[in-house]
């Protein structure tokens, strides 16, 4: 019966508070909500008031500063996210602009993030001048944390194959991953590696825990191996271009790589019982609303950053 009371109450309630309500409800946070929409706490306390005056009941529970929905709370989440994805399709349709428009937050690693701005950024925005984009580059589970909480749009990593019904994949792929090494270093003239030799050598690798590097930290692991890097950096065109220069090797994935070994400046590896399954995936939440202009970058990423 709740849902019915919830239908006849959204009926009558503001737009603006069942933006607020929202916000609230998905930053867990009265005070985070109040900075993202650009109002006092005080004005978003009194709308959540007042949606609670109209349906006569609690929608969260304060306690210690923390913030939490109610079982109520959590019923109308559901109904004022539909209602507001509607009202901003609704919205969208009636501006007749001929160019899309809009701004879009992705989240993705250091590599992808400069290999994305380098080879495409230009060509992305002459189609689409009206778009804006953000870029963070986090890690896979801050990207999914962001999500969550509808602080990013969508993310595109490169990691272990995700499978969690909470997130739509538009696109996937896997990768393929290499040690690799300046063409002509010492670390290039051996005709094949054990695993363990390899842990031996001097690393130039990615930040711990992310992407790769954890699924590479991971099989090392299985036999009781660990490397400990000489240098760790996020950018993988310094590490590159360190390797070129013939000091120590790393793991990179491929998409970074190959050019440099097509032309004769970088050597893969050759490591026996290195298998790896990393994917690159283009992944958002399932409960987003896709904007013209989120549409567009996806469909774009898709084209563009995979190989089918």
């Amino acid at each position: 019966m709740f849902a019915i009371e919830i239908l006849d109450g959204i009926l009558g309630m503001e737009i603006r508070n069942l933006t607020s309500f929202v916000h609230v409800a998905e930053l867990n946070s009265f005070t985070k909500a109040a900075s993202a929409l650009g109002y006092s706490q005080s004005t978003v306390s009194f709308q959540i008031k007042q949606l609670e005056s109209e349906l006569g009941c609690l929608l969260f529970e304060r306690i210690n500063n923390t913030v939490a929905l109610t079982e109520r709370g959590r019923e109308l989440l559901e109904y004022a996210q539909r209602v507001l994805r509607l009202t901003d399709e609704f919205s969208e349709s009636l501006k007749a602009e001929k160019e899309v428009s809009g701004g879009v937050h992705i989240m993705t690693s250091d590599s992808l993030c400069e290999d994305m701005m380098l080879k495409n950024y230009a060509d992305f925005h002459s189609r689409f001048p009206n778009i804006s984009l953000k870029f963070s580059t986090v890690d896979t589970s801050q990207m999914f944390h962001m999500l969550d909480h509808n602080e990013g749009d969508l993310m595109l990593t490169v990691d272990s194959h995700v499978y969690n019904s909470d997130y739509i994949i538009a696109k996937e792929e896997p990768v393929s991953m290499h040690f690799v090494a300046g063409a002509d270093s010492k670390y290039a003239k051996k005709s094949a590696y054990s695993l363990k030799e390899v842990a031996a050598l001097p690393f130039i690798l990615t930040e711990k825990g992310v992407g790769y590097r954890r699924a590479l930290d991971s099989l090392l692991a299985k036999s009781s191996l660990e490397i400990v890097p000489i240098l760790e950096i996020g950018r993988t065109d310094v590490i590159a271009k360190i390797l070129e220069g013939g000091a120590g090797v790393s793991f990179l994935p491929d998409f970074v790589t190959e050019r440099l070994v097509s032309e004769g400046k970088l050597a893969y590896l050759n490591v026996k019982g290195a298998s790896f399954n990393i994917w690159k995936q283009l992944i958002y939440h399932k409960n987003k609303w896709l904007s013209k202009a989120l549409e567009a970058l996806i469909e774009y990423i898709k084209e563009n950053e995979f190989k089918s």
